[in-house]
């Protein structure tokens, strides 16, 4: 890919100054100061609560920390059109849409409403996530909470999600010259928009555990985009153990099988027990262990993506457990105060989980542990997936 001209609006981050051995975190104030709206899901802070609690907590040095680059437009079109992204611009310079680019473009609607950074701000994701391509070229560890939005589409807002920066990643990683590139998603959603881009494609590798009947009702079973995608929709109340079971018969026997030069985990922390937008019953520990069990994989190159997480405490404490993971680094039992302070700072007045948070989101960040029965039904359709996979 080329250099900045063509990318984004700043000056690309170079690599760690100690070599390429550290994991990268991409981080942006703009996720501080911009906010959906006041009704909104993603009203809540997110990336800037994991800056904060990785700083407090001493894991976040300057040699490891980027700041994310806004794309430029032109950059976008390798997946984007350009009267899409044209109508998104104009939207952030006017704060209003036509009902005719809301039809068309999905713009100004309840999901995905126009606000004050809707261009830069889905820009600032989709940046990082192109830069993150190029600097994986030699190898390593990049992690991006900004990233994940997997639902927008080539011509069209979808699901919160503006432009589809995973998308963009992949499409940055193949030009740096990754040929075969696994995606996994833990997200409570299905990835409509990353299958809508790479269903079909034999040197990509789409896994997808998701909530079964749960928006945007996509992801069957049944559906193998062409022979790649392995769509696994998860019933209600699926806890640690059923996502054990899941990561021990599927995804690492899939990306073992596929032999990935790059893998993309899209970690998105709305399958926890506290959020407001699933059904679901892990704890964080889940999302960790997934991580853990990809890394030890060694593949060459790891790119991990923020997603869904509705609840700003859950989020952070999730998303600041998967940066220790990517470095190794022990959790300890009970924050100090300094963290303790960025989790007591947080708000979330309108949801009433966040009227009376229990003390637990306050002083750690594990939760404990949600193991149970394995669900009759998930055993089924891992049977299903894993004899897809022998056949493979």
């Amino acid at each position: 890919m080329a250099g900045k001209s063509r990318i984004t609006d700043t000056d690309p981050p170079q690599g760690p100054s100690d070599g390429e051995t550290r994991p990268l975190f991409f981080g942006s104030e703009i996720y501080r100061h911009s906010s959906y709206g006041a009704h909104h899901p993603l009203r809540v802070p997110r990336v800037s609560t994991v800056m904060d609690l990785s700083r407090a907590l001493g894991w976040l040095p300057p040699g490891q920390y980027r700041n994310s680059p806004r794309a430029k437009p032109a950059a976008l079109t390798i997946w984007h059109t350009p009267d899409y992204l044209s109508a998104l611009q104009e939207a952030e310079a006017r704060q209003e849409v036509s009902p005719e680019t809301r039809d068309r473009h999905g713009i100004g609607t309840v999901s995905n409403p126009v606000y004050g950074e809707m261009f830069r701000r889905p820009a600032t994701a989709a940046g990082a996530s192109l830069l993150a391509g190029e600097l994986l070229a030699g190898g390593g560890v990049i992690y991006h909470p900004g990233g994940g939005t997997h639902h927008a589409l080539p011509d069209r807002a979808n699901g919160f999600c503006y432009l589809n920066d995973p998308v963009l990643a992949m499409l940055s990683l193949r030009r740096a010259g990754a040929q075969r590139i696994a995606y996994v998603d833990i997200d409570a959603h299905h990835c409509d928009g990353v299958e809508h881009g790479f269903a079909g494609d034999p040197d990509t590798l789409l896994i997808s555990v998701h909530e079964d009947r749960r928006w945007p009702f996509t992801g069957a079973l049944s559906d193998d985009g062409g022979g790649n995608c392995f769509n696994l929709p998860v019933p209600r109340g699926l806890n640690d153990s059923d996502m054990a079971l899941i990561r021990d018969s599927l995804i690492l026997p899939a990306l073992h099988a596929f032999r990935p030069d790059a893998i993309v985990l899209q970690c998105g922390a709305d399958a926890v027990e506290e959020d407001p937008l699933s059904r679901l019953t892990l704890s964080n520990n889940a999302h960790w262990a997934v991580v853990s069990a990809i890394m030890d994989l060694n593949a060459p190159r790891l790119l991990v993506l923020g997603g869904g997480g509705y609840n700003p405490w859950s989020v952070g404490r999730l998303w600041t457990g998967v940066w220790a993971t990517l470095n190794g680094l022990e959790i300890p039992d009970r924050l100090p105060p300094e963290a303790e302070a960025v989790l007591r700072a947080l708000r979330w007045d309108k949801a009433r989980r966040g009227k009376n948070p229990p003390d637990h989101w306050f002083t750690t960040l594990r939760d404990a542990p949600r193991d149970g029965p394995i669900q009759s039904q998930l055993r089924h359709d891992l049977g299903r997936l894993t004899a897809r996979l022998s056949r493979w």
